[in-house]
């Protein structure tokens, strides 16, 4: 209230509730990031401290080396998709200029899937890809990787040794091109779904970071997503499953038709 003129008094008003909220979102932001830090650093100064106060056979040496390594490539994973989420935050949203076959998009992500189940399950997971018919995609290709990526890596996180998982991308009825990643894990509780792609939030913590993962997947797929002008969906059954996807709009898909398929195999032979 302030006084003006002759005995009159003005009022003014403002709705502060997005400041309120921005600044809560930023401490909350900053205290999960000291925690996820913290862990591996409690790690890692302890095992240091070990090693140059108390005599240590080789094995045990190797032992903590090796948890050493362990805790640093988990602040190492914590920093990419923190820098990950930040280019994402403050890029300009990808044109439709680019197209990118589904195949080149498929390949890379099922294989370094596929490393990594044979790396954390024993036995390694039953990874399928699906290709129903060729198409191509308008978009970046790092970003859709990365989106690609955490899904699948995130369903042989959470989906016991030698489960089942399928993958691949479709085109809707509707025009819309979307891809998909079908897992035989536990499922998620239904109160879980509404806070998955919140920053560092986990259904089960000790799981997660069992497996070595930051709590920042889900966030980037929604990011990545919202700037192709795209969604996120969730699907869950208890005991059953989930199915995560990205679907992209109609403009940002485009088929391939069999003259288009068959032109490179006919350059290659007429240089032949």
């Amino acid at each position: 209230i302030h006084p003006y003129g002759k005995k009159r008094k003005l009022m003014l008003t403002r709705d502060v509730t997005a400041v309120e909220l921005a600044d809560t979102m930023r401490r909350d932001f900053v205290a999960n990031v000291s925690h996820e830090i913290r862990t591996p650093l409690t790690v890692l100064s302890g095992f240091v401290e070990t090693l140059q106060n108390i005599p240590v056979n080789e094995t045990d040496r190797n032992i903590y080396l090796g948890m050493m390594s362990q805790q640093a490539q988990r602040m190492q994973m914590l920093v990419s998709d923190l820098l990950t989420l930040s280019r994402l935050e403050g890029s300009p949203a990808p044109g439709e200029g680019d197209w990118i076959d589904i195949e080149e998009l498929m390949a890379p992500a099922v294989q370094e899937t596929r490393a990594l189940s044979s790396v954390i399950a024993q036995p390694p997971h039953e990874i399928t890809q699906v290709s129903e018919i060729a198409f191509s995609i308008s978009g970046s290709k790092s970003e859709l990787h990365s989106a690609m990526s955490n899904l699948l890596s995130n369903a042989v996180r959470y989906t016991a040794a030698g489960g089942a998982i399928r993958s691949g991308w479709h085109l809707r009825s509707d025009g819309w091109a979307e891809f998909f990643v079908e897992d035989s894990g536990p499922g998620i509780a239904a109160e879980h779904l509404p806070r998955l792609t919140e920053r560092f939030y986990r259904v089960d913590r000790s799981r997660s970071r069992e497996t070595g993962g930051t709590g920042l997947g889900l966030a980037i797929v929604k990011h990545v997503a919202q700037r192709h002008g795209g969604q996120f969906n969730v699907k869950s059954t208890m005991g059953k499953g989930s199915i995560f996807s990205i679907s992209l709009p109609p403009s940002r898909a485009q088929q391939i038709t069999p003259a288009q398929q068959a032109l490179p195999a006919f350059s290659e032979s007429t240089q032949d």
